[in-house]
């Protein structure tokens, strides 16, 4: 049997635990106040059969008016208290279950906010929000329905026996002969409900990655006509989602009956005895010994039966919490070690002997070594895959790199605050990425040291004030998740527009003009002249009659520059940038 396997298979894990109850400490008022509660619950269980049986066997055997009135408000007072401790308890364990949610989903949002492109890369966004969203209900539900349940049903069961004991320790013992058999069985039923619990998180997260995969490329499923195959795929993938939890059903329906069987047992031969010793005069037992004997019995074996099906709660948080606990121990951040950072970034870019790879012995960039002074303009050309967009991430710290150095106004960018440095770069990529918000949150992206006047003010100075103005709303208008209120020329001119009012010391355009219609592209070359002036810049893109007024084009190829000049420049080459030259300028005219 596997390690993890093993781990799984734990009916409790102690340590894990531990660890979830931290998130209880700012709360342990809350956390002691249920606590009580859940001691005052066994208290007020154990007292209602207790004096039942007083009025059976005192005030109605006796005919005490008095003495039942008595003991009929004393009832009345132990029901009132229960119920007040109840509402107490099931209000304020809920409440500790969604503080201690609040407090877990920041810590993972946190993480996962600050995880490498890396971890992204090789991750499905699905279970990422399976973590954040499904897995923290379960473990709010520890609190709410499954711990502090536990606890008040054993206190009730470990209370109800000490009376029993206290009243008539024979039947007691009659009772307790029955407690091996079930507590045996609920044990078999916690660790066969450990591993279909496990099995029934990891369905769920593979169908919400399906789904939140296939509703995200819709566009692609229904252009190529895969409808019926999707189809199929998702009934095989929730028909596995099905099994794991009939499994699950499959337990309850044997374990369930079991426990009612055993209790039904105690219950009869409680009857049974205290009946064969008055019929045989062996002794004389009180009638009210039955009704409070059936009544602790009850309150002996149903705990164990709520107990398993709580316990089945407490497991599937615990397995929740141990996923998510998972995400929060790995250790895939950007070191943040640098504490630099500067009033003026002038915009000074070297890359120097830099070498890099997505992954581990396969290289992408070899040795790219390259200056950009500041104010300067360059552009990197060369086909998919040279390694284009990779510098810019690599620039941005998304990546770290093997070996080399890359230096912003001659500091190396580790040595800088990672937050300074990505505010000191603005990036405009090929794929705009806007929120389900107005456009003015998208451009300032919730700033509130930008205020809608200077939105306006930097959106006529690049010229996208009119295509804002003439949309409902204006700037107020809701673009819906990922922009597909607006086309994906105008996102790219949103896009300008946020670059542009970050102000930032260096300006990156990765493929920023490619599909977009003509219209669009003459507003984005006028928002690309107007943001790039002034300020270092690094244009990627295909199309190079876009990039002739670049101070220095890099031509990439294979991770490699093999070629530097300007337009002019390397057209007398007659080398690689010349071939892709010539041959985008004959396509076009081809068009």
């Amino acid at each position: 049997m596997s390690q993890k396997v093993k781990e799984e298979g734990k009916a409790f894990d102690f340590g894990l635990f531990r660890r979830l109850l931290k998130y209880t400490r700012p709360y342990l008022i809350t956390f002691y106040g249920v606590a009580f509660a859940a001691i005052l619950l066994s208290g007020f269980a154990v007292l209602t059969p207790v004096i039942v049986g007083k009025i059976v066997d005192g005030a109605i055997k006796m005919k005490d008016g008095g003495l039942l009135l008595g003991l009929t408000l004393a009832l009345i007072g132990v029901l009132l208290g229960q119920v007040l401790s109840q509402l107490s308890f099931n209000y304020y364990a809920n409440w500790l279950g969604e503080m201690v949610i609040k407090d877990v989903r920041i810590d993972l949002f946190k993480k996962m906010l600050g995880f490498k492109m890396k971890y992204f890369d090789s991750s499905s966004i699905g279970v990422l929000v399976t973590r954040a969203v499904a897995d923290m209900q379960r473990i709010g539900e520890i609190f709410s329905q499954g711990f502090f349940v536990i606890i008040s049903d054993l206190l009730k069961m470990f209370v109800a026996a000490g009376v029993m004991l206290w009243i008539n320790w024979k039947l007691a013992f009659i009772v307790f002969g029955l407690l091996p058999l079930i507590m045996y069985a609920t044990r078999l039923f916690q660790r066969a409900m450990k591993f279909a619990f496990t099995d029934v998180r990891g369905q769920v997260s593979n169908l919400n990655s399906f789904v939140q995969e296939r509703i995200s490329g819709i566009k692609i499923v229904q252009l190529f006509t895969r409808e019926k195959i999707e189809s199929e795929k998702f009934r095989k993938i929730n028909e596995m989602h099905q099994n794991a939890w009939l499994r699950t059903v499959w337990y309850n329906s044997i374990f369930f009956p079991v426990a009612e069987i055993v209790s039904s047992i105690a219950i009869g031969l409680i009857v049974w005895y205290v009946g064969l010793q008055n019929v045989e005069s062996i002794g004389k037992e009180e009638f009210g010994t039955i009704f409070t004997f059936i009544m602790l019995s009850d309150i002996l074996f149903r705990p164990l039966r709520q107990i398993a099906d709580k316990f089945n709660t407490l497991q599937m948080g615990m397995v929740a919490a141990n996923r998510v606990f998972r995400i929060l121990d790995t250790d895939s951040q950007i070191e943040d070690n640098g504490t630099l950072t500067a009033k003026d970034v002038k915009g000074k870019i070297e890359f120097s002997e830099v070498r890099f790879g997505y992954l581990q012995d396969e290289e992408v960039l070899h040795g790219v070594s390259f200056a950009v002074e500041p104010g300067q303009t360059v552009a990197i050309v060369g086909a998919t895959g040279a390694g284009k967009s990779t510098i810019i991430n690599l620039l941005n710290r998304f990546y770290e790199i093997n070996s080399g150095a890359i230096l912003v106004d001659g500091i190396d960018i580790k040595e800088y605050k990672l937050s300074f440095l990505r505010d000191k770069i603005a990036v405009v990529l090929q794929d705009v990425f806007l929120f389900a918000d107005t456009i003015a949150n998208n451009i300032s992206l919730n700033k509130e040291a930008v205020p809608i006047e200077n939105i306006e003010n930097a959106a006529k100075e690049i010229g996208v004030h009119y295509f804002i103005s003439s949309l409902p709303g204006g700037y107020r208008y809701n673009v819906k998740e990922r922009g597909t209120m607006l086309s994906s020329g105008q996102r790219q001119l949103i896009a300008f527009l946020r670059a542009y009012v970050s102000n930032p010391s260096i300006l990156v355009l990765d493929e920023a003009t490619s599909s977009v219609d003509t219209y669009s592209e003459q507003l984005i070359q006028r928002a690309t002249d107007k943001i790039t002036q002034g300020r270092t810049s690094i244009i990627i893109a295909h199309r190079l009659a876009t990039i002739k007024k670049a101070d220095k084009i890099l031509v990439m190829d294979a991770g490699e520059i093999i070629e530097t000049g300007t337009h002019k420049e390397l057209l007398k080459k007659g080398g690689y940038y010349r071939d892709l030259y010539e041959a985008q300028f004959l396509a076009e005219e081809v068009a």
